[in-house]
């Protein structure tokens, strides 16, 4: 087996202390403390998957520079302008490209990595020697094996093709507001589930949510119906 590990969020994670009180400092002002925390966190993953699986190689992602879905629109993760970053993060992310090599983009967002990562090792060994490790839903709309280590799951997803075709299209009614896309205000998974109720094929998939964009956006239709496509979708070539 094969580990890609999405490392962003755990680095993001190891910046911040555990707090006894609220006045405590959430952030590590001490690299020593927050690199502790990111071996820890990483090797817990690690192992806790080798106790399931024989594990040949862990592969590690993390950050990447410039992002053409910035192009596509300026309201994309426009929400994040004002999001205070905790002062260890770059720190943390020049720690683990140097310590694990880890693997860095340019142009494309690290979910992107590792996507074009998992096709092309998933197409040369086959797709259940090859786990994505994160807790990113996004990558939900691939037929993988995703090992979510969040403490509240802490499970090995086997996505489907039929599962993982819904769940793209569903994200693009349902939107990401953590990227600040969000095409259909009020719109969630239930009215998805019953929107794409019987579809099977891609053709069904995007038959029916693209007359869901001409009732909301008119002559715009094929302008947002992209828009929204390229901003979701991960790339894997």
């Amino acid at each position: 087996m094969i580990l890609l590990v999405d490392a962003d969020s755990l680095i993001f994670a190891s910046c911040y202390r555990k707090r006894e009180n609220p006045e405590d400092e959430k952030y590590y002002t001490n690299i020593a403390d927050a690199r502790n925390k990111f071996d820890e966190q990483y090797m817990r993953i690690v192992n806790d998957l080798e106790e399931k699986y024989t594990i040949d190689k862990v592969l590690c992602f993390s950050g990447s520079k410039g992002n053409f879905r910035k192009l596509i629109t300026s309201k994309y993760k426009a929400n994040r302008k004002k999001q205070e970053m905790p002062p260890l993060l770059q720190d943390m992310h020049q720690y683990v490209k140097t310590q694990y090599d880890s693997i860095f983009g340019y142009g494309i967002e690290t979910d992107d990595i590792v996507a074009r990562y998992w096709h092309n090792i998933s197409q040369d060994i086959g797709r259940d020697e090859v786990m994505i490790v994160s807790i990113d839903k996004d990558y939900r709309q691939f037929a993988a094996l995703i090992y979510n280590y969040h403490f509240k799951h802490k499970e090995v997803l086997n996505i489907t093709e039929e599962q993982a075709m819904f769940n793209f299209y569903s994200q693009m009614i349902e939107g990401d507001t953590a990227d600040n896309v969000n095409y259909f205000k009020g719109k969630g998974k239930r009215f998805a589930e019953k929107h794409f109720e019987n579809c099977v094929t891609k053709y069904q998939y995007t038959r029916r949510l693209y007359e869901l964009f001409k009732q909301q956006y008119k002559g715009k239709a094929r302008q947002k119906y992209t828009e929204c496509y390229n901003l979701l979708k991960l790339r894997t070539n």
